[in-house]
C-alpha cells in the first residue's frame, strides 16, 4: 500500500471497483432474461440471439490479459475510467439499436471495454490496500456480485415485462457515469522507484493469445452441437497451435504481455486452476438444474430463480466469512475446505429426480453458492497477493480470463453429456462436474499453508518472486 492513499481514498477505490464488477455482472445475467424478448422484437433467429452473448464472451476473453497490462502502464483509475465510459456508452447503443446486427457489433464493442475495466477493478485494489488486507474487499466484491447474480433475473424480468428489452441496457449508464466520476476522484498511488513497467506492450504477444482464447472459446460454445464437428476438430487445432507459439514468442520477447514476476511464484499457477475449476463445476451445475427445474418439475424461471436462491445468499454472506477465515487458518485450508462443500453441492444435486423436495434443491444450491464463494475469494487473493504490485493488472487479466474461460468449459461440458441422455438427467452431467471441481483440492494443497506464510509485505517481494522486468 502506498502511504498517500487515505483511507477514505481507499473507501472510494473500493466503491469504484464493486460497482464497476456488479456493472458487469448484472449486465450478463439480465441480458438472459431479455434474449427472448429481444429475438421476439428484431425477428432474429435463435442464432443470432446467441451471438449477442457469444460475441461479447469472445471479445472479453480474448482481451482481459493485455488490457490488465495496459492498466499496470498507464494507470489503472485511468484504463476503468475508458472501460465504464466505453462500456455505458456501448449499452445505450444497444438499448437504442434498430437491427440485431448491430446488436452484436455493440455487444462485441462492449465485449472489448468490458475488458479494460474488468482487471482494472482488480489492480486498483491491490494498488490501494496492503497485501495482508486485500482479503476483505476481495470478499465485498465477490459479495456483490453474488448479489447481482441473484438480483439479475428479478431486475431483468421486472424491466422487460413493463419496459421492453432495451430497459435492460440502458440500466448500465447512470451507474457508469457515477462510477467513471469516483474513479477519477481517486488520486493514483505514485510509483516507487523502478516498479515501472518499460518498455513497449508486448501486441504481437497479445494477439496471439487473442487468437488461442477466440478459437478455445468458439470451440466450446460450439462444442455441444453435434453437426459440425470438422469445426469443432479446427477451433481444438487453432487453439494448440496458437498457444504453442504464444508460449515460444514469450520466451524471446523482449517486453513479453506476461512479465516474469507474473507466474513465477508457485501459488498463482494453482490458483488460476483452482478458480477455472471451480467456475466450471458452479455455472455448468446452475446450467443443470435450472433446466431440470423447469423441464422436469415444471417449475417456471420465478420459481426457478426462488429454488436456487439459497446459493445467492450462501454466496453473499459466504464471501466475506471466507475472508475472515482465510486470515484466521490461511489460503490452503480455507480452499480445500471451500472446495470440498462445492464438491459436495453439486454431489447432492446430482442425485436430485422427480421427487426432489425444495428443502432438498435448496440445500444443494446453498452448498454449491457457499463454496464458490470461499473459493473465489481465496483463490484471488492467492492470485492478486502474490504477484508484484506493477503487474496487478496482468494478474487481475489472468484471473477474469480463468472466471471466464472455466464457465463455458463448464456448460460446454454439462450441455453435451444432456445430449446425449433421454430427457433432462442430473446424474451424468452433475458427477463429471463433480469430479472437475474434486480436481481443485490437489491445487488448493499448494496455497501458502498460513497468513504468515505469504507475501506480508512488497518490500518482501524478492523471497517469494522475482520482480517485472523486461529482458535486454
Amino acid at each position: 500500500m502506498n502511504p498517500a492513499v487515505s483511507p477514505g481514498r481507499r473507501r472510494l477505490t473500493l466503491a469504484a471497483s464493486v460497482v464497476g464488477a456488479v456493472i458487469v455482472a448484472l449486465d450478463g445475467t439480465v441480458l438472459t432474461v431479455a434474449q427472448p424478448a429481444l429475438q421476439r422484437d428484431l425477428h432474429a433467429s435463435f442464432a443470432e440471439a446467441q451471438w449477442t452473448s457469444t460475441g461479447y464472451l469472445i471479445a472479453v476473453a480474448s482481451l482481459l490479459v493485455f488490457a490488465g497490462r495496459v492498466g499496470d502502464r498507464y494507470g489503472h483509475q485511468r484504463v476503468f475510467a475508458v472501460g465504464v465510459l466505453g462500456f455505458g456508452a456501448a449499452s445505450a447503443g444497444i438499448g437504442a439499436a434498430p437491427g440485431i446486427g448491430w446488436v452484436i457489433a455493440l455487444r462485441v464493442v462492449q465485449g472489448v471495454f468490458g475488458a479494460l475495466l474488468q482487471p482494472a477493478t482488480l489492480g486498483m485494489l491491490r494498488a490501494a490496500y496492503p497485501p495482508d488486507r486485500l482479503g476483505m474487499p476481495i470478499a465485498l466484491r465477490t459479495s456483490a456480485i453474488g448479489l447481482s447474480a441473484a438480483a439479475g433475473p428479478l431486475v431483468g424480468g421486472a424491466l422487460v415485462t413493463h419496459l421492453g428489452w432495451r430497459a435492460v441496457f440502458f440500466l448500465n449508464v447512470l451507474p457508469a457515469l457515477v462510477t467513471v466520476v469516483a474513479a477519477l476522484a481517486v488520486r493514483a498511488p505514485a510509483r516507487r522507484d523502478g516498479t515501472t513497467p518499460a518498455g513497449g506492450l508486448d501486441v504481437p504477444g497479445a494477439c496471439l493469445l487473442a487468437v488461442a482464447l477466440v478459437a478455445l472459446v468458439h470451440t466450446l460454445t460450439g462444442f455441444p452441437g453435434t453437426d459440425r464437428p470438422a469445426a469443432t476438430v479446427l477451433g481444438a487445432a487453432v487453439c494448440a497451435a496458437a498457444t504453442v507459439v504464444f508460449v515460444r514468442h514469450e520466451r524471446r520477447a523482449t517486453h513479453p504481455l506476461l512479465p516474469p514476476g507474473v507466474l513465477g511464484p508457485p501459488a498463482v499457477g494453482p490458483a488460476l486452476g483452482l478458480l477455472a475449476a471451480a467456475s466450471a463445476a458452479m455455472l455448468g451445475s446452475l446450467f443443470v438444474g435450472s433446466y431440470f427445474l423447469q423441464r422436469t418439475l415444471g417449475l417456471n424461471p420465478s420459481e426457478t430463480s426462488l429454488r436456487a436462491l439459497p446459493g445467492a445468499v450462501a454466496m453473499v454472506a459466504g464471501a466475506p466469512v471466507a475472508a475472515m477465515l482465510a486470515r484466521r487458518f490461511g489460503p490452503r485450508r480455507t480452499a480445500v475446505a471451500g472446495t470440498g462443500v462445492l464438491t459436495l453441492g453439486v454431489l447432492l444435486l446430482s442425485r436430485l429426480d422427480e421427487t426432489s423436495t425444495a428443502l432438498s434443491v435448496g440445500v444443494g444450491f446453498l452448498l454449491l453458492g457457499a463454496g464458490f464463494a470461499t473459493v473465489m475469494v481465496t483463490a484471488t487473493e492467492v492470485v492478486v497477493r502474490h504477484v508484484p504490485a506493477e503487474a496487478a493488472g496482468v494478474a487481475g487479466g489472468l484471473q477474469q480470463t480463468a472466471m471466464n474461460v472455466g464457465p463455458t468449459f463448464g456448460v460446454a461440458t454439462a450441455a453435451t453429456l444432456m445430449t446425449l441422455g433421454t430427457g433432462v438427467e442430473t446424474g451424468p452431467p452433475l458427477t463429471v462436474l463433480a469430479a472437475v471441481s474434486a480436481v481443485g483440492v490437489p491445487l488448493a494443497l499448494r496455497f501458502p499453508g498460513h497468513k504468515r506464510d505469504t507475501t506480508a509485505d512488497q518490500g518482501r517481494r524478492g523471497q517469494h518472486a522475482p520482480p517485472v522486468r523486461t529482458r535486454s
